[in-house]
């Protein structure tokens, strides 16, 4: 399959925060549903996730130690993709994958998804993600 045909489309906008309670309070305010939200492991440290709707926008919205606090904040975009493996393998022939990143696992939603990252030419972070089937 190729990336053409992989890619489907945005899948979430992925925003740090040190509140995440503040954080999904205010986009509640702006008419955003909270779909799912969720503890995790942040590569050993607690982690908090909340995903939140309005249409088919979602934000990831999640805690972080520190974050930039300034215009231009968001942390990453990610797209939606039908195969993380296939992505994964074409993106490393195109040689993109200039993070050295491998697929990671996040158990997030019903079966959880994989996702990798690399990084764009202003040094923006592209996030390709596949929500899990059963």
């Amino acid at each position: 399959m190729k990336l053409s045909d992989n890619i489907t489309g945005l899948q979430h906008i992925g925003i740090p925060t040190l509140d995440v309670a503040a954080s999904c309070a205010f986009y509640e305010k702006l008419s955003f549903t909270k779909i799912f939200e969720r503890d995790f492991d942040d590569n050993g440290n607690p982690g908090h996730a909340a995903f939140m709707q309005k249409g088919s926008l979602v934000l990831e919205i999640y805690k972080a130690a520190e974050i930039a606090g300034q215009a231009g904040a968001v942390d990453h975009i990610a797209l939606n993709v039908q195969d993380i493996e296939e992505a994964f393998r074409e993106i490393n022939e195109l040689g993109l994958n200039n993070t050295n990143d491998s697929i990671h696992f996040l158990p997030f939603f019903e079966h959880g998804v994989k996702f990798f990252t690399i990084q764009g030419p202003a040094q923006e972070k592209v996030e390709f993600n596949q929500y899990l089937k059963a």
